[in-house]
């Protein structure tokens, strides 16, 4: 089993520069699973978790910004943002920065989000040197040049146009603006044509100075790692780019708020000429911090989790009026949206969406069954150990957890966290959240008597 460290210890570099504070977070047998922290001046945050058993290294900087940073017109900043970095530095062409890590094998990518954007290469441990020095050159020296914000521009578009050839996808962005209307976490990651369009090189390159700053930004390695040598690395790495910052500065706290969804009963239909027709009907969830979020997470998976799962059942094996059926979670710092998707011939839509309320209604009245919650528990349960059987999964869990909740949780003691969640837990999330009067976001060539009849499901 795990502990946890409270105490800091300080420790100043051999130079005599200023102090870099070192904490122990979770301490892991034999140092097998240890993750530690270190705080270097400037506020920039360094964690890492230890597994000398593997062979590979994930190395990642996470940033502090997400699309609901955004104003209106610079929605899809972020995102663009993030294609621009991997675009050259004064050091590194594009296809010197692709070319470094092609080169040993290994693998790089970002990935943006609402609330947060992730830069990262997993290598093997040896190369590990090479990785921090490419993914710290481009978080702290990228040009942003005229010609590439022009040049990437079209690439962008293109992703749009590729996401909305997708209905299965599109519909969960549908789906947010249907529960969060016009606002940044409503508004989709990527923009639109529109935004993309008008935004401007000046524009980009100003997000990039406000919300890139060492305080908004953590450092994340997991693998055969030497935490020391990581520090020394990456800070060696950001002195040169002269980006640490003030050294009295302090980390930007985890967001937080109190944000309340009220949308209700609404329905969103985007006519497309599509074989199935998509849809969404979900309510307002758990924020991520709320402590509930064990319980919905097991509800969720009892619900529509699994081949096992309810939904699953009724829809799909019983009747077969789909293929795809699920439940999902998404939590947010001060909100959240609890949704079942499902995709169908379009003739089958409302008897889709009928059997899927009854069986939200039913469960929010009578709960699930002491068979039902075990196996969920037992599910979530694995899913999440084997879900972290890689560096790169580590590397998001230690980096996420560092960002989003300024503390990590062991696997042990998520396991724990799973298994206390009992009937009457998932009985009273069940009531709070889907006794709710859900709303509906649907996708495809549903004619105007079917489309009419959507309002039945949100009823």
């Amino acid at each position: 089993m795990t502990s946890r460290s409270s105490r800091a210890t300080a420790r100043p570099s051999s130079e005599g520069r200023a102090v870099a504070r070192t904490q122990t977070l979770l301490k892991g047998r034999d140092g097998i699973g240890t993750v530690r922290r270190t705080t270097l001046p400037g506020g920039l945050r360094i964690v890492t978790e230890t597994l000398p058993s593997v062979r590979s290294a994930t190395f990642g900087i996470w940033a502090h910004v997400g699309s609901r940073d955004e104003t209106p017109t610079l929605n899809g900043a972020t995102h663009y943002l993030e294609h621009l970095l991997f675009k050259g530095t004064k050091k590194r062409s594009a296809l010197d920065i692709s070319a470094a890590i092609d080169a040993v094998g290994g693998e790089m990518n970002a990935f943006t989000a609402k609330e947060y954007t992730c830069y990262y290469a997993r290598v093997l441990d040896t190369d590990l040197p090479l990785a921090i020095d490419v993914v710290c050159d481009m978080l702290t020296g990228s040009l942003i040049l005229e010609s590439d914000v022009d040049a990437e521009r079209g690439v962008i578009l293109e992703e749009i146009a590729m996401t909305e050839d997708d209905p299965g996808d599109m519909v969960h962005d549908l789906f947010a603006h249907t529960m969060l209307g016009d606002t940044p976490l409503g508004r989709p990651v990527l923009g639109s044509v529109e935004t993309i369009n008008a935004l401007s090189r000046d524009q980009i390159a100003r997000f990039y100075k406000k919300h890139y700053d060492p305080t908004h930004l953590v450092v994340a390695a997991a693998g055969n790692v030497d935490h020391a040598k990581v520090v020394r690395q990456v800070r060696a790495a950001f002195e040169k780019a002269g980006a640490l910052g003030r050294t009295d500065a302090v980390p930007a706290p985890p967001r937080g708020g109190s944000r309340t969804l009220r949308t209700a009963g609404r329905v969103e239909l985007l006519s497309r000429k599509t074989e199935q027709a998509h849809v969404v009907l979900g309510m307002p969830g758990l924020a991520r911090t709320d402590e509930r979020r064990w319980a919905l997470g097991v509800l969720s998976t009892a619900l529509g989790g699994g081949m096992s799962s309810r939904l699953f059942q009724e829809v799909r094996e019983k009747r077969g009026l789909a293929y795809s059926v699920y439940s999902y979670t998404s939590g947010f710092a001060d909100c959240g949206l609890f949704g079942v998707y499902a995709g169908c011939r379009p003739s089958q839509v409302h008897d889709v969406l009928k059997i899927c309320r009854d069986e939200l209604d039913k469960v929010a009245a009578e709960g699930l069954t002491d068979e039902e919650i075990n196996r969920a528990i037992g599910q979530l349960s694995g899913s999440t150990v084997l879900g972290l059987e890689d560096t790169g999964a580590l590397m998001n869990r230690i980096g996420k957890s560092e960002l989003c909740w300024g503390t990590q949780m062991s696997v042990d003691d998520m396991l724990t966290s799973i298994a206390a969640v009992t009937p009457d837990d998932v009985r009273a999330v069940a009531q709070d959240v889907l006794a709710q009067r859900p709303s509906l976001a649907a996708i495809g060539p549903l004619k105007e008597k079917q489309a009419a009849r959507l309002d039945e499901a949100v009823a």
